[in-house]
């Protein structure tokens, strides 16, 4: 049975989250700070952590960070709607995804289904692809990147992020393509996911990243890679 972490410190939310997730066949723990959270991690081992932000003691991003450095299970993090911060800073750390609050359970639920799904699927790419652009060179065989000659340290979804784009150079990928090809989920109006994602990977490949060469946004659009 696929088991979900739920760390909240609200308990009516907290019980909500447990009984539809329960329904839907889901082993289910819950933890209301951080470390709970943490413990819970470590011995349970689960499929997938749903963790809010704001708790008591340890602040979720700090339960972020150590989670990251110990484990690659999905992080989906909950975040009041109006701190996009919060949102930016909790990718950044290394969690998988965010919803913002209020949300639907039937939103959470397909946001976990896509999460477990997307951590089962291998990235559809082709081995024996090598693609380039200038000093950028991509081997999928050894699923390296280089600029220059030097490896590139991308985490997972930015490598497939710069796949993505490299495939479509000189076609305009939406936000909302680019989230359902690389992370494996509908939109539900939310896209920073794509930009913040974008903004580091620019960081690494673009020479001055506030005028990226490669990586050209599209206003209103999305994005293209030139190249």
């Amino acid at each position: 049975m696929t088991r979900i972490l739920v760390v909240d410190d609200e308990p009516t939310l907290l019980s909500t989250m447990q009984f539809n997730l329960g329904r839907e066949g889901y082993d289910v723990l819950t933890a209301t700070n951080g470390e709970g959270a943490l413990a819970a991690a470590r011995e349970a081992l689960p499929d997938l952590i749903i963790l809010d932000l704001m708790l008591p003691g340890m602040h979720g991003f700090e339960i972020c960070r150590v989670l990251r450095r110990e484990t690659s299970v999905p992080i989906l993090i909950l975040t009041a709607k109006s701190d996009e911060i919060d949102k930016v800073v909790a990718l950044e750390l290394g969690a998988d995804d965010y919803i913002t609050k209020p949300f639907s359970m039937k939103e959470l639920i397909a946001r976990v289904r896509a999460r477990l799904r997307r951590a089962e699927e291998s990235p559809p790419l082709d081995p024996a692809e090598v693609l380039s652009a200038g000093s950028i060179v991509v081997d999928l065989n050894r699923r390296e990147a280089t600029r220059n000659g030097d490896r590139l340290e991308l985490k997972r979804r930015e490598f497939e992020l710069l796949v993505l784009l490299m495939r479509a150079r000189g076609r305009v990928l939406t936000r909302e393509e680019m989230l359902r090809t690389v992370w494996g989920y509908e939109p539900f109006g939310e896209t920073r996911t794509v930009d913040v994602h974008i903004g580091r990977l620019r960081r690494k490949i673009e020479d001055d990243p506030q005028q990226p060469a490669h990586i050209i946004t599209m206003r209103g659009i999305g994005y293209a890679f030139n190249g």
